[in-house]
């Protein structure tokens, strides 16, 4: 059994970069193919050990919430019209693992949702993942954190390997050592540096396991550029009194909260599917 049973999952954001799709529907519930990007988000928290899934969300969330609720009239609907793979889908999705919601209050930033929390974590490490990231491989990117969080017990950032133009939109890992293959001690973690100033090629993304002192550090922690709070901030504070280590991540890696990434999900995803494949394969064929 995993020593990781919770994760924060921050979905208070305004996804922006969709409007004028995102002005009624939160971006985590844009789909990809017939699921919506919040789910393949659970999915991968459920099959890294997580037992419970907190969701941070606010007055306009309510659809992310209602979407892990069980609903009986659909469920009846579909047991009647005997759609029973359909049935099974939609009351899997309640029944992954126990949902607990909280609205996100205070300052603008993303160590904002994970204050917020503190009282549902207690002394206990946990995990943090972002709604609008998703990777695939042969085991979760959670998972691969938490292998390395068991052997190390400090906090475990993601990593993807990226490229010049990677280094001007990502934190860029500055790596003290590499410990042992795909994991590295931290040195920090420099915001979009451009290619001439990153230290590495590895690029941080919205994955954390943390301890519990990370919320002394949260309130410890000044507030950056706009007045934000941000985690990264709290992690360095903390990196003062423990190591932290970044976990080079095996897999395919989607930024859903961007046009292409959403799109490059869609379609990569497909194309994984027998039941969409071939007819993907010729819609791609017909482009021009």
């Amino acid at each position: 059994m995993s020593t990781i049973r919770k994760a924060i999952i921050p979905v208070a954001g305004f996804g922006t970069r969709f409007l004028p799709a995102t002005k009624a529907m939160p971006k985590e519930m844009l789909p990809i193919i017939d699921k919506p990007v919040i789910q393949y988000v659970v999915e991968e928290a459920v099959a890294s050990g997580i037992q419970e899934i907190i969701l941070v969300t606010n007055w306009a969330k309510r659809s992310v919430e209602d979407h892990f609720d069980d609903n009986h009239e659909l469920e009846s609907w579909l047991r009647k019209q005997k759609k029973i793979r359909a049935l099974e889908q939609v009351k899997n999705i309640s029944s992954m693992a126990k949902f607990v919601y909280v609205r996100q209050k205070g300052p603008y930033g993303n160590a904002t949702p994970i204050l917020n929390c503190e009282h549902l974590i207690g002394d206990e490490p946990f995990a943090v993942l972002f709604g609008d990231e998703v990777m695939t491989g042969k085991l979760p990117r959670l998972a691969q954190m938490v292998q390395t969080f068991e052997k190390y017990g400090d906090p475990v950032l993601a990593a993807i390997h990226t490229d010049d133009k990677g280094t001007e939109k990502y934190g860029i890992i500055d790596p003290a050592a590499e410990v042992e293959k795909n994991v590295y001690q931290l040195k920090g973690v420099v915001e979009k540096p451009g290619p001439k100033k990153a230290p590495s090629r590895l690029a941080s993304i919205g994955a954390y396991v943390l301890t519990p002192d990370i919320f002394s550090a949260i309130r410890k922690t000044k507030r950056g550029h706009g007045g934000e709070l941000v985690l990264l901030d709290a992690i360095f504070f903390l990196m003062k009194k423990r190591p932290a280590y970044a976990r080079l991540i095996q897999g395919d890696y989607y930024d859903t909260g961007s046009k292409i990434g959403w799109l490059e999900a869609n379609v990569k995803l497909a194309l994984e599917r027998e039941d969409m494949r071939e007819g993907v394969k010729r819609m791609l064929k017909g482009l021009k």
